[in-house]
């Protein structure tokens, strides 16, 4: 058993390349040894969002606070709310981040596959934000 305790890692400011706005991220756990999995609680100020990009073996986001939006290639932007679970598939590529006048937290879990867990590409204009 290994016990993280709440405040033991920092958190960081969002990386302009990857999030456009305001965007805190609390790391949770890390794939080690025995887990493929990571974790980080994510939290968007109003207006923020990641930048398009797709997972090696696909991401996991469990809502927990606000107004958020998503969205897959090809596909329409998306409300999520509080409660709501949203599955990317592997290599699927796809958004997400706050609605334009509310934040949104979310947890993102995903898994590493040879080292990657994420490949980053163009960031999301405010056309597309917008839908």
């Amino acid at each position: 058993m290994d016990i993280t305790r709440n405040g033991s890692r920092p958190s960081a400011r969002g990386p302009a390349d990857w999030f456009t706005g305001a965007v805190r991220i609390d790391p949770l756990f890390s794939a080690n040894e025995a887990r493929r999995g990571a974790a980080a609680r994510v939290t968007f100020e109003p207006g923020a969002r990641t930048a398009w990009h797709t997972h090696p073996l696909g991401q996991t986001l469990i809502v927990t606070e606000g107004l958020g939006l998503v969205q897959r290639e090809g596909g329409p932007v998306e409300e999520i709310r509080p409660g709501d679970v949203v599955w990317f598939a592997p290599d699927e590529k796809h958004w997400h981040g706050a609605g334009p006048t509310t934040a949104m937290t979310h947890i993102a879990i995903q898994e590493h596959r040879d080292g990657t867990v994420v490949e980053w590409m163009e960031p999301v204009s405010d056309a597309d934000y917008a839908g």
